[in-house]
């Protein structure tokens, strides 16, 4: 079992910065890949950046690419997210997600078995 918890979520203006943590706590977890996802209203879930179990490979979505960052310290048992450049777009719940069986970090919604439950971030025009 893996438990979850995001924070850092807001309201912030266009152009600004968040940075989102997510602490985990259960199975060892420097032994597994870390996503984050989020969703808009009205529409799916969509992958935002994941992390290999060491932090040593990431890889972003394309509407976020050169503007978020994810890392992770594994001895804090911690993922996080910078958000640089926010765009009224990037408002969502933002997710957390663990793929136990991953260590190299997944694009794939279904490939995550764990998830938080959610950070709401708002962006205003």
């Amino acid at each position: 079992q893996v438990q979850l918890v995001e924070s850092g979520g807001g309201l912030v203006q266009a152009g600004g910065s968040l940075r989102l943590s997510c602490a985990a706590s259960g199975r060892t977890f420097s032994r597994y890949a870390m996503g984050w996802f989020r969703q808009a209203p009205g529409k799916e879930r969509e992958f935002v950046a994941t992390i290999s179990w060491g932090g040593g490979t990431t890889y972003y979505a394309d509407s976020v690419k050169g503007r978020f960052t994810i890392s992770r310290d594994n001895a804090k048992n911690t993922v996080y997210l910078q958000m640089n450049s926010l765009k009224p777009e990037d408002t969502a719940v933002y997710y957390c997600a663990a793929a136990t069986a991953n260590t190299y970090g997944s694009t794939r919604l279904g490939e995550y078995d764990y998830w938080g439950q959610g950070t709401q971030v708002t962006v205003s025009s």
